[in-house]
């Protein structure tokens, strides 16, 4: 298997191509960058440290949602429930 360092994911909307990029990126190049920016924590404990498909399915809406902030023309794509599916 190979090794992978830690990385942060960088998720960007490309309004012309109408594509969704996804890139993974050094955490240590990232930093500087990110360093006084929005921060929105993810607190795992209050979802008893369970990644299941749920949280995913709320954590990629809300990625999305604010995505759209800053490119409101991407709500036209996103219809997503915003409460928990059972």
């Amino acid at each position: 298997m190979t090794n992978f360092p830690p990385c942060s994911v960088v998720v960007s909307y490309d309004e012309d191509r109408q594509w969704l990029i996804v890139q993974s990126v050094s955490r240590t190049r990232v930093a500087p960058v990110l360093a006084g920016e929005l921060e929105v924590p993810v607190l795992l404990d209050e979802f008893d440290f369970r990644i299941d498909d749920e949280f995913v399915r709320r954590f990629g809406g809300g990625v999305l949602n604010l995505i759209a902030l800053g490119q409101p023309d991407i709500k036209q794509y996103i219809s997503v429930t915003h409460d928990p599916i059972d």
